[in-house]
């Protein structure tokens, strides 16, 4: 699915008036309302699970604003987009940025939305203004990074990193036993382009914080150093099950009262392992579970965080202590299974610096910020340097139909996405 479109010819910009340029926020915040239509929701969110037929229709919409900008639209075999604007020298590889335009079920406007349409916005203000690069300029999207109907997430930017097959991922299969092949032939959107097979000059994403930090500092631009490394558990405590009445309190086994003690030392882990440490105990079984037998065993999550892989390994370390002494005491048996793990993920100084310098000469309040939840720019930061901007959303919600962002804070945020990217990619 190659298609070429001529670039209109304007006449070319100087780097001073360049470096005076701004993005035109109203188009970019009537962009991203038209495609959040496709699988509106009555509560204002959006429902577009990826490879869906509204899928479908948002990318048929996104490649069609491109085409309309000049731009030339090649698909790989994923599904993965790429949206190319010229440059002087095209033998150079492209500066690229985007995101994806899947949501989740419940799903907001903004989550992946803003980062392919906040790159578009970049190319169309280039092209008002008649500005030429060196490199070419690239939007991309990204197949299935929600993971919401197919796992793994980060389903295309990880098959083109070669972090798994595409052979694995042409096998996912929904719950209805639907294939992602067969969903790409569907709606036909497997191109010819081998995955990876696609040079990167340098990644840049902009996305909300999807957190609440940025709003809390009252700051419009994180400058995003890098993402955190994921630790998955699952823990299991084995007491033995007893009769509620019968048995005294001090010659019960109870698991749960132990889990319970534990539960509270990966939050008081996080806390000792600041700023960035993060303990969270999301799922609890506790066998039987019935209201008059004292647990006989509790098996729970454990998701520890942190910005380094030397940090996630102090926290690993610690939780263990903190399980084997409690297993002491108690006389309970504890077990802890390392069952996923993330490499923590910082991102290239030199694209870090560039989204600082752009926010900072074009005004804007900014502070330094980590990712707590993964994005693409995890796998392109393997393969390019890479970095990311982030712009507030309101209460720091995400992943939820109520999710919101300011249209003042949107437009920063592409401004600071273009700057960064013009200075990579070079104004001539």
């Amino acid at each position: 699915m190659d298609t070429q479109v001529k670039q209109a010819s304007t006449p070319a910009a100087s780097p001073d008036t360049a470096a005076l340029l701004q993005v035109n926020g109203q188009r970019l915040w009537d962009s991203l309302m038209e495609l959040a239509q496709i699988g509106a929701t009555p509560k204002g969110g959006v429902c577009r699970l990826t490879l869906t037929d509204l899928d479908k229709q948002g990318r048929d919409l996104v490649t069609r604003w491109a085409r309309e900008a000049g731009m030339t639209v090649t698909i790989d075999k994923i599904g993965n987009g790429f949206m190319r604007r010229p440059g002087r020298n095209n033998s150079l590889p492209p500066i690229m940025t985007g995101s994806h335009i899947d949501t989740q079920p419940t799903g907001g406007k903004f989550d992946g939305n803003y980062g392919v349409l906040a790159g578009l916005e970049v190319v169309r203000t280039l092209n008002d203004h008649g500005i030429e690069t060196e490199a070419p300029i690239e939007v991309a999207f990204w197949t299935n990074e929600e993971g919401s109907r197919f796992v793994p997430v980060m389903m295309g930017s990880g098959v083109f990193a070669k972090a798994f097959t595409l052979e694995h991922a042409y096998a996912a299969t929904d719950t209805e036993g639907k294939t992602v092949k067969g969903e790409l032939e569907r709606i036909g959107y497997i191109g010819p382009q081998e995955p990876g097979d696609h040079p990167i000059g340098a990644y840049f994403e902009a996305h909300i914080e999807q957190g609440p930090v940025l709003e809390d500092n009252a700051k419009t631009i994180g400058v995003v150093t890098g993402v955190l490394g994921i630790r998955w558990y699952d823990c299991v405590v084995t007491g033995m099950e007893a009769h509620a009445g019968p048995t005294p309190m001090a010659l019960r086994k109870d698991a749960l009262q132990v889990a319970a003690q534990l539960m509270q030392e990966v939050v008081a882990c996080a806390h000792r392992h600041p700023p960035h440490g993060r303990g969270t105990v999301g799922m609890v079984q506790v066998h039987p579970n019935s209201r008059n037998v004292i647990p006989g065993q509790v098996k729970f999550s454990i998701d520890l965080r942190n910005a380094s892989d030397a940090e996630c390994d102090a926290m690993d370390a610690d939780i263990r202590a903190v399980a084997a002494r409690i297993s002491q005491e108690t006389g309970l048996p504890i077990e802890i299974t390392l069952v996923s793990n993330y490499p923590a993920q910082p991102f290239h100084t030199d694209c870090v610096e560039a989204v600082g310098r752009a926010a900072q000469a074009l005004g804007y309040s900014h502070m330094p910020a980590v990712s707590g939840a993964g994005h693409d720019a995890v796998y392109m930061a393997r393969l390019a340097p890479a970095g990311m901007v982030f712009v507030p959303c309101k209460d720091g919600i995400s992943h939820n139909e109520i999710e919101d962002a300011t249209p003042e804070d949107l437009t920063a945020g592409c401004n600071v996405l273009m700057h960064a990217m013009l200075e990579r990619a070079t104004v001539v």
